[in-house]
């Protein structure tokens, strides 16, 4: 597979992902944010033994999907905040999931906001997973919260944030606000949440 950077925000760069297999597919029409891929090399179906669980309707064409995306996040600056990008969708196929290719994916467009000239990176999770695997890619919960449940976590564009800023006391209070907070968790988030909290001795 190869890291694909589709464009800056305001480029109009899309893309067409299957709702099927990707979370937030409506997202990536939209032109205005930047948008990155990790894409398979030759154009190749990024899945081709995948079989989704409905069919499509009528009305959509099947070629008209981007079939080589394994996984994408699209990014736009911070209103508020000239040196922040945020980071808004991240998406990984169905089939493809749980193998760290998000992280991987937020590891490469990172650096490239960096080089862009952005000074911080922002994102909101809505789910203990994904704040787990932003934790890996160097993101720090910032005790505040947004949205329906969502949780900011922030970084340094240029290097991760520092293990005093990400770890310990300030990851597990992100932990513990999932476990507690409104947000109705499923069972396999609760006990993914607790064998986290377990495993720092909690």
């Amino acid at each position: 597979m190869e890291y694909a950077f589709l464009g800056e925000p305001g480029s109009g760069a899309t893309l067409r992902l299957d709702y099927r297999a990707f979370a937030y597919a409506g997202k990536f029409v939209v032109g205005a944010p930047g948008k990155a891929a990790l894409r398979t090399a030759d154009g190749s179906p990024a899945v081709p033994s995948w079989e989704p669980d409905e069919p499509l309707p009528p009305t959509v064409d099947a070629s008209a999907f981007d079939d080589d995306v394994i996984a994408a996040v699209s990014f736009s600056p911070d209103r508020t905040d000239s040196d922040c990008c945020r980071l808004r969708y991240v998406t990984v196929h169905v089939a493809r999931r749980g193998e760290g290719l998000g992280p991987r994916l937020i590891d490469r467009t990172v650096s490239r906001l960096a080089a862009d000239g952005y000074e911080r990176v922002r994102i909101a999770v809505n789910n203990p997973f994904a704040y787990a695997a932003l934790h890996k890619s160097g993101f720090a919960y910032t005790g505040k919260q947004t949205g329906i449940a969502e949780f900011v976590l922030e970084r340094p564009a240029a290097e991760p944030a520092s293990e005093g800023e990400r770890g310990g006391e300030r990851y597990r209070a992100g932990l513990r606000a999932f476990r507690d907070g409104d947000r109705d968790l499923d069972a396999v988030e609760r006990a993914f949440v607790a064998s986290r909290l377990e495993a720092d001795g909690e």
